[in-house]
């Protein structure tokens, strides 16, 4: 299975333009079976959606879990996209703490290989709030850590500390420098795996057009199950 994960800024690139088609191209390169997008809705009224669903399943075969009964396509701007084939077993979405509106959306799915809960999250910007988050998000997947992947941007600067209270639990896969696109010096964008999978690959994706259509390059994990 390859996850990605993506914040796209809501689809404004490097020169400030908002360009979905140019996000759902990247998608397309990427060629993922799952992807937890983080920004993926508009800000105002009742944040739409904004990747255009139809044109993001034709380029991709990708299309987005709906978590929420309005027009956006996530919740506190997460997103889930899950290729053709993959059955959605069910979706959950919930507030995390903090100064900061943030949240995760959780899918349980069943893949041609294996089962997987994915989460895709976007933690805060203080590091105290994010112990917070990570302790509301181990309580949230309980006794199902072994077959969990939580990815997302993780706001974290630091590749030693910061995530102590999820060691037990996971691992902690850094692909490597994500933010700014421009001139990378922070590895934001992670993953955590619990134990039942194996990181069998990862990277940045900075081909193409993921060096300027959003302000976060992407990160990719290729998984495989531990017997």
């Amino acid at each position: 299975m390859r996850i990605v994960s993506y914040n796209i800024r809501k689809a404004v690139g490097l020169d400030w333009r908002r360009d979905p088609l140019r996000i759902i191209r990247v998608l397309e390169d990427l060629n993922a079976d799952v992807v937890a997008l983080q920004e993926a809705d508009k800000r105002l009224g009742s944040r739409p959606a904004v990747l255009p669903q139809e044109q993001l399943y034709d380029h991709t075969g990708l299309r987005i879990l709906q978590v929420t009964n309005g027009p956006s396509s996530g919740w506190h701007g997460n997103a889930i996209l899950v290729r053709e084939g993959w059955s959605v077993l069910s979706t959950e979405r919930f507030s995390l703490p903090g100064i900061e509106p943030r949240g995760a959306v959780r899918a349980d799915l069943r893949g041609p290989e294996f089962d997987v809960t994915v989460i895709g999250t976007h933690l805060g910007l203080r590091r105290g709030c994010r112990q917070l988050q990570l302790a509301h998000l181990l309580d949230e997947i309980g006794e199902n850590s072994a077959r969990t992947i939580v990815a997302g941007d993780m706001n974290e600067w630091s590749t030693r500390i910061g995530f102590d209270l999820i060691d037990d639990h996971f691992e902690m896969i850094v692909p490597g420098q994500t933010f700014h696109t421009s001139r990378p010096v922070a590895a934001l964008d992670r993953f955590a795996v619990g134990p039942g999978f194996r990181c069998a690959d990862a990277g940045v994706f900075r081909q193409g057009e993921a060096k300027r259509a959003s302000d976060h390059l992407p990160v990719w994990m290729d998984v495989e199950a531990r017997a």
